[in-house]
Parts: structure tokens; sequence; C-alpha cells
């Protein structure tokens, strides 16, 4: 088949490999994208890494509602990044923006990333374990050990990205992982950028 400038511009602006990389990718596959980047990434010639600077102003919004007895008593939103609507139009990824909000609404996570948790926060979490520890008799060689322990525990109890993903039949492994994954699977850059959870009775 006939491949066109456009479309070799279209896979180098999803994958960041060169010109005549493109060009041959879609040419031993037949023209199929997908089989393209796949091709590229086994090659070594496209990495989502290089493509830390582009902008990802494109995307879809993720929602769930979760409803008990007739009733909705939970909902998410979550908003999932990327750089062009060719991808946000994609099935695979609206339907792991859906997954992703259905995993908030299970693990309600309260923040996106470590870096969101206040550092006033942490520092609390610290004093509460620590004096635990020491309360309970624990010599203090390996009292900074088990704080340390318990609060890459806490993040991955409250940071979305730090949390194992809820539905093992899905994905097994954090959920930064399995975007990240997604990102290199379409080529493009990929994140989660913000996310909101609202419940009844809280």
């Amino acid at each position: 088949m006939s491949i066109t400038a456009a479309d070799v511009k279209k896979l180098r602006d999803m994958t960041g490999a060169g010109m005549m990389d493109a060009k041959k990718a879609l040419s031993e596959n037949a023209g199929d994208f997908d089989k393209a980047v796949k091709y590229l990434r086994e090659k070594g010639l496209a990495d989502s890494k290089k493509r830390a600077d582009k902008e990802a102003n494109q995307g879809t919004i993720g929602d769930y509602i979760h409803y008990q007895q007739d009733r909705a008593v939970a909902g998410v939103l979550v908003e999932i990044a990327c750089e062009t609507d060719f991808v946000a139009k994609s099935e695979e990824f609206k339907n792991v923006a859906k997954q992703v909000a259905m995993h908030i609404a299970a693990l309600k996570p309260e923040y996106l990333n470590i870096e969101d948790v206040p550092k006033t926060r942490i520092e609390e979490e610290k004093d509460i374990i620590k004096n635990q520890s020491i309360n309970e008799g624990k010599p203090q060689e390996v009292v900074d050990k088990i704080v340390d322990g318990k609060i890459k525990s806490f993040y991955k109890d409250y940071v979305l990205n730090e949390q194992t993903f809820c539905n093992p039949d899905f994905y097994e492994g954090k959920v930064v992982t399995m975007i990240e994954e997604l990102s290199g699977k379409l080529g493009e850059k990929i994140y989660i950028k913000q996310f909101s959870r609202i419940e009844v009775g809280s």
C-alpha cells in the first residue's frame, strides 16, 4: 500500500522516531500504526521518555459512579492526558481511564503523586510511627528503619500513582507503571493529570 508523508509524520509524532525509520516501519507493517509502533519499540527506535518535553494537551475524562441499594453513593472523575486526539479517542486509552476511575473509587487515594503530600502530613506520620515504636519497646537503632518502611506503606495506601492497581485481571502492578506502559505502547506522553472523588457522608 502507498505510505503518505502525512502517515510518516503522524508516526513520527507518535513515537519520536526518525523519518526513514518511521517510513520503513509503516511499509513493513502494511500501514498498520499499532504494528508500526510495536516494530519501532522492538528496534529501540521509539522511546516515550524522549517525549518528556512534549505537550500533552489532549486526553479524556474517566468517570465512575458507585451504586449501593439503587442509589449513587460515590463518584469519581479522573483526567488522563495525552498528546493527540488520535490516542485520546482510542478505545484502549478510554478504557484505561475508566479503569483508573474505578480504582480511585475503590482504593480512595488522597494524593496523585508523592510530591503532592504536604510535608506536615509526613512529619506527623513519622512522629506517630516513631512514638508507637518506642512505646512498643523497639530498640532505638531500628526505629528509623521502621519509620522509613511505614512511610513507604503510607505512600502505597494514599498516593494514587504508588498504589497497586486494584484489579489484577486488568493489570498487575502499580498504577504509575500501568500508565508508563500505556505511554510506551501508544508512543505518546501519557499521564494522570488530576482526579476528584466524592462520597456520600464523607
